[in-house]
C-alpha cells in the first residue's frame, strides 16, 4: 500500500510552495523538505525555526514539540536572525567532531581510504588533546563491520550504529542537545556524496556551522566526491 501523502504549503521569506510529505512526518523530514525547496536561498550562518499557521490564533506559532503532519497545513521557516561564527573560526569549547562510517568493509571500495584513515587518526588525536568531543557512527555494523582498527574510538563520546545515510539519528540529536554550547561540527568520513552530504544538510538545517575536512573524506568514485565538494557549497 502506498504511503499516504499530506499536502503542505511551505513558506520561506516571500515564497510559498505547495508540496506533500508522508503522513506522520516530523521535524527532520520537514527540515529536509525546506532544504529541498529553498536550499539555494537559505543562509547557512543563521539559525531557523519552523512555525505552524494556527487557525485558532490566526497567526504562526512555533512548531509544537513532537509535532507530526497528519493533516493539510501551512508551515514557514523563520530566521532567528542570530549570526553564527564565520566559517574558519573554530573554538574548541563550541566544537564537536563527527567521524562518519570509517568501517572495515569500505576499505577496498573507497578511493584513497588509507590516506583518509591517516588524516582521521590525526583529527581524533587532536580532538583528544584539545578536549573536543567526538561522535562516531557505523553504518549497519553487523554487515559492514566496525570502525577500522587504525581509528581509535575508545575516547569517543559515543559510537552509534545507524541504518540511514545521515549521522543525525536520535541518539546523536540527544547528545547534541546535551551540549547546548556547540555551534560548529567538524565532519569527516565516507561517503562524501551520500552520508557526509546528508549529515551536513541535516546539521545546517538545525543551525550548526559545518566544516568538512576535504582530505579526510572520500567516495567510491572520485567524480562523486568532486561534485559533492564543489557543487554543494555547505
Amino acid at each position: 500500500m502506498a504511503e499516504a501523502q499530506v499536502p503542505v504549503l511551505f513558506c520561506f521569506s516571500t515564497f510559498s510552495r505547495a508540496s506533500t510529505v508522508p503522513a506522520g512526518s516530523g521535524h527532520e523530514v520537514l527540515i529536509q523538505k525546506f532544504l529541498a525547496l529553498y536550499g539555494g536561498l537559505i543562509g547557512v550562518h543563521r539559525k531557523f525555526v519552523i512555525q505552524l499557521h494556527s487557525a485558532e490564533w490566526g497567526e504562526y506559532i512555533d512548531l509544537p514539540k513532537g509535532f507530526v503532519v497528519n493533516e493539510k497545513c501551512k508551515l514557514r521557516l523563520m530566521s532567528l536572525q542570530v549570526p553564527m561564527t564565520s566559517l574558519g573560526n573554530l573554538v574548541a569549547s563550541s566544537t564537536v567532531f563527527f567521524c562518519c562510517d570509517m568501517q572495515e568493509r569500505f576499505r577496498p571500495a573507497i578511493k584513497y581510504f588509507g590516506d583518509i584513515i591517516s588524516v582521521g587518526q590525526r583529527l581524533l588525536q587532536g580532538a583528544h588533546i584539545l578536549g573536543i568531543p567526538v561522535i562516531v557512527t557505523e553504518q549497519y555494523p553487523k554487515g559492514l563491520g566496525s570502525t577500522v582498527a587504525e581509528i581509535d574510538v575508545t575516547t569517543a563520546k559515543m559510537v552509534v550504529p545507524k541504518t540511514k545515510f545521515s549521522m543525525v539519528v536520535p541518539e546523536v540529536e540527544d547528545a547534541l542537545n546535551e551540549m547546548p554550547g556547540v555551534q560548529s561540527v567538524v565532519l569527516f568520513g565516507v561517503e562524501t556524496h551520500v552520508c557526509i552530504q546528508q549529515t551536513a544538510l541535516d546539521l545546517i538545517g538545525r543551525g550548526f556551522e559545518v566544516h568538512i575536512v576535504a582530505d579526510a573524506t572520500s567516495s567510491r568514485s572520485m567524480m562523486d566526491r568532486m561534485f559533492a565538494l564543489e557543487n554543494n557549497q555547505w
